[in-house]
């Protein structure tokens, strides 16, 4: 959408009285500012100016105490220009309003390497310099929870007045119940263009998932996973509920994943993944291959905080183990069935904490390194996967951070500039968490030792 375009939609919504500029940072948070309507023109034309370290800031809002960007360069702002997505409908705000969404530059024009857009721009580009276009699907899951107390519980429906007690897979009577809010997020899609499919009942009490269709920009599909999430929070809160896209907010329920399906098109709109049979081309091996090769470097990527690897569990639905295979729910990588021209790969690693930027670029920058150096996979998993073989993914946030620090691969995914900011934010909240003493660490300890 051009300046034009963007002024005329707001034009057509007079009821829009204030907006919303921001850029989504390294945990997939959105940060930026409230700004009068008068001043539509003045963002769309790049006149808005950030920190650049607005983009690297600590899940908390707070600066990293050794992010060079802030303490030895001065905090200096950078340019947010708009990134042609279009206005963001927010329906839910106290009065109408909308967001802009934008991303990270240099006074120069350069882009910014650390922004996490940006990353994801620069491996669509590799793909197309070999006359290439990724095609993206994604799957979100979320709770809805009752968040008035201390502790989030299973929502009460809004139908019967009673709390949701009980696992309610693929469940019509749980979807029925919370009609009223399904229907908002439709019509929230609706309104911007994502692509909203099928919603259905997952393992937990009150746990939901919304499929977005397929689109042949990665970059799209990452903004609207990224939009999504803020539609279903946002209306949540208008529905008197709180959404949560947490790992693993409940000890007892499944935890909520992001899984990423891709197939590549070349020039002529083929899939190169197609073979004509249901084990899938050459090209299609050796994307699994790069996958495969760079997945536990990646995983800080695809678990991003201290909670999301209480999702990943062994004999879960969650995979622990670096395989693939053919429609096995349990692999980290599955090849689903159906027909040859359909042929594609789904990632099922990611969890749905992730910033759906980085969770993309990982995949598929992986992938393509894969047909690059004709990487050829394992052999894949036949039948149940339990977790228990030889390649494991990291068990703890800590040890996904020293591989995705140490990693020799992992280079060929990430700039310099944007590994250095994860690492340096993520050591940083680490801290914070190991300095915290729980009630439950004085009740062990306390008298006992």
């Amino acid at each position: 959408m051009n300046t034009s375009e963007a002024l005329n939609w707001l034009e057509n919504r007079p009821e829009i009285t204030s907006l919303r500029a921001a850029v989504c940072d390294l945990n997939g948070l959105m940060r930026g500012k409230r700004v009068p309507i008068n001043q539509a023109k003045k963002l769309l034309d790049g006149k808005m100016r950030l920190p650049l370290s607005a983009v690297c800031p600590d899940i908390w809002g707070r600066d990293v105490e050794d992010n060079p960007l802030v303490f030895e360069e001065g905090d200096s702002d950078g340019i947010c220009t708009h990134t042609g997505t279009g206005f963001l409908p927010l329906g839910w705000t106290g009065s109408p309003s909308a967001l802009l969404p934008m991303w990270m530059g240099w006074d120069d024009g350069r882009p910014y390497e650390g922004d996490p857009r940006r990353a994801l721009e620069k491996v669509c580009q590799r793909y197309a310099a070999l006359g290439l276009r990724p095609v993206v699907a994604t799957e979100l899951e979320f709770f809805l929870v009752d968040a008035s107390e201390v502790w989030p519980r299973a929502p009460i429906s809004p139908q019967t007045g009673r709390r949701l007690g009980h696992e309610g897979v693929l469940s019509l009577d749980q979807l029925d119940e919370f009609e009223a809010f399904f229907t908002d997020v439709y019509a929230a899609c609706a309104d911007y263009g994502i692509p909203a499919d099928a919603a259905i009942a997952e393992a937990g009490g009150g746990q939901f998932e919304i499929n977005l269709l397929h689109v042949d920009d990665p970059l799209e599909a990452a903004d609207d996973a990224l939009f999504f999430k803020r539609f279903v929070k946002g209306i949540a809160r208008k529905h008197g509920m709180t959404a949560t896209f947490m790992a693993k907010p409940f000890a007892g329920f499944s935890g909520n994943g992001f899984h990423v399906h891709f197939s590549l098109l070349d020039a002529e709109g083929n899939n190169v993944f197609n073979n004509g049979a249901s084990d899938g081309s050459e090209m299609l091996h050796h994307a699994v291959g790069g996958i495969l090769q760079h997945m536990a470097a990646s995983s800080l990527i695809f678990a991003p905080h201290l909670n999301s690897f209480r999702r990943l569990e062994p004999n879960s639905h969650a995979p622990t183990e670096i395989c693939w295979g053919y429609e096995s729910r349990h692999a980290a990588v599955r090849i689903p069935g159906g027909p040859p021209e359909a042929r594609r790969i789904e990632h099922r690693v990611a969890g749905g904490d992730t910033n759906p930027y980085l969770v993309v670029a990982a995949i598929l920058g992986a992938a393509l390194d894969g047909i690059e150096r004709q990487t050829p996979p394992p052999p894949p998993k036949s039948g149940a996967v339990q977790g228990q073989g030889p390649n494991q993914l990291p068990g703890d946030w800590h040890s996904a951070l020293v591989e995705f620090e140490r990693s020799p691969d992992i280079g060929r995914l990430f700039s310099p500039e944007l590994r250095a900011r994860l690492v340096g934010m993520k050591r940083q909240e680490m801290r914070v968490f190991t300095d915290k003493m729980s009630r439950f660490e004085y009740e062990t300890y306390l008298e006992t030792v």
